[in-house]
């Protein structure tokens, strides 16, 4: 008899469940799996166990069932519990980011970073590629196929591709074989709007979540980087992304004052672009001037200037043309958009409390977000504020490394999540 009923393992009956749960009961549920030739069940033990298992053979039986079962490793209640994590636990935290999402899994710390970008097919709408392989499909699609990055400023776009992307991505680091739908912790820009909070609520629940909880990005960051968040002193936050720069003073696990902006990453892109249509007429790709930033990209003068070279179109003579920049060249096409964000830092500290202000000049300020790796920052904010700036660890990571503590702490950080659960 089939142990599953002729139903499918997503859809166990109770029962075997409830029989699961008696250490060294997974011995027989695996021999009759392997009688009834459930392949896919015994593949999803071995998976969620992380044990070894002996194949079955029918040269050494063991009692009725002539199927010696081994398992190598872990006690079997330790198995069965593992088993029941993977079947049942399964929370999730996204930084759900203009430029890229990673996303968090309880118990496993971040599985996925990919860009924030769809392929679909312009005639049916259909969803071709998500992620990565999209993300190379931009600028270099034919008629037929469009690369779309459904994030603006930190915001959803297009509510259809932002919930196609959602539920691919939940779709990579999620089990077939989970039971519950999960619950999701998603990280947003302070500044948004009611609309446009609900707007990735909806998203979320639509793309499979038990219940959302929004939490603002600054405070994730400064959780995300190990900041004492509940202590009653001053610590600031500068969050430098791909749509939004989020700068804020956080004390006693609050916001204490907070300004977002839609000056970032993006921003420092399209003016470079901007700068080679306006100084040497050519056309380039938001993936060209991504690339001139990272690799000469720079706020604050460099010991050693470098250059590379750029292909693009010419604007005149409409053919492909290859041409030389340098560093200085660059960190002058980046100039506004750098100064909006040191303006920003400067207007938040004329904002902060005397007290905490006096915590900032020990503590300093701390940056994270993909900005937070433009060569230079920390030294040009050094020198525009007279504090100590300091790069996070791993400032990529920070804000869903953020969204995976709340996660792990579920019972007493929830009160800082904003929105309240929905589902």
């Amino acid at each position: 008899m089939d142990p599953l009923g002729k139903r499918s393992p997503a859809g166990l009956p109770t029962v075997w469940y409830v029989a699961l749960l008696a250490p060294g009961f997974i011995s027989e549920f695996m021999a009759r799996c392997a009688m009834c030739q459930r392949e896919d069940v015994l593949h999803f033990v071995r998976k969620t166990t992380r044990a070894s298992f002996v194949t079955a053979s029918m040269e050494h039986p063991v009692g009725s069932d002539g199927i010696d079962v081994r398992v190598k490793g872990r006690h079997w209640a330790e198995g069965v519990s593992e088993i029941f994590r993977g079947l049942f636990s399964n929370d999730i935290g996204i930084d759900l980011g203009t430029a890229n999402t990673l996303v968090y899994v309880k118990g496993k710390g971040i599985v996925l970073r990919e860009p924030s970008v769809v392929a679909i097919h312009t005639g049916t709408k259909s969803v071709l590629a998500v992620g990565e392989e999209a993300k190379r499909m931009l600028g270099r699609t034919p008629g037929n196929i469009t690369a779309i990055r459904p994030m603006k400023d930190g915001v959803i776009a297009d509510f259809q591709l932002a919930e196609a992307m959602l539920k691919a991505f939940i779709a990579k680091v999620q089990s077939r074989w989970k039971l519950r739908r999960p619950r999701i912790v998603i990280a947003v820009p302070s500044g948004i709007t009611e609309v446009e909070r609900r707007a990735v609520q909806e998203s979320a629940q639509r793309a499979g979540a038990r219940e959302v909880y929004l939490i603002e990005e600054p405070m994730a960051a400064a959780i995300g980087v190990g900041l004492p968040i509940q202590e009653p002193a001053g610590n600031m936050i500068v969050d430098i992304g791909g749509g939004t720069t989020e700068v804020a003073i956080i004390a006693l696990s609050g916001v204490v004052y907070c300004r977002s902006i839609r000056v970032a990453g993006d921003e420092l892109d399209e003016a470079i672009m901007n700068y080679m249509r306006r100084a040497y007429n050519l056309m380039i790709g938001e993936r060209t001037a991504e690339e001139i930033k990272i690799r000469l990209g720079s706020a604050y003068p460099l010991e050693k200037e470098s250059s590379m070279e750029v292909r693009g179109r010419d604007l005149v003579a409409g053919l492909p043309k290859i041409l030389t920049i340098t560093s200085q060249e660059v960190r002058e096409a980046m100039a506004e958009p750098v100064s909006v964000i040191v303006e920003s830092v400067r207007i938040t500290l004329e904002r902060c409390p005397p007290e905490l202000s006096a915590d900032l000049v020990e503590r300093g300020i701390v940056l994270a977000g993909g900005g937070a790796l433009l060569r230079g920052m920390d030294r040009l904010l050094a020198e525009e504020t007279g504090l100590p700036v300091h790069v996070a660890e791993d400032p990529l990571s920070a804000v869903a490394e953020g969204t995976g503590k709340i996660l792990e702490e579920f019972g007493y950080l929830e009160k800082i999540a904003k929105g309240g659960k929905r589902g």
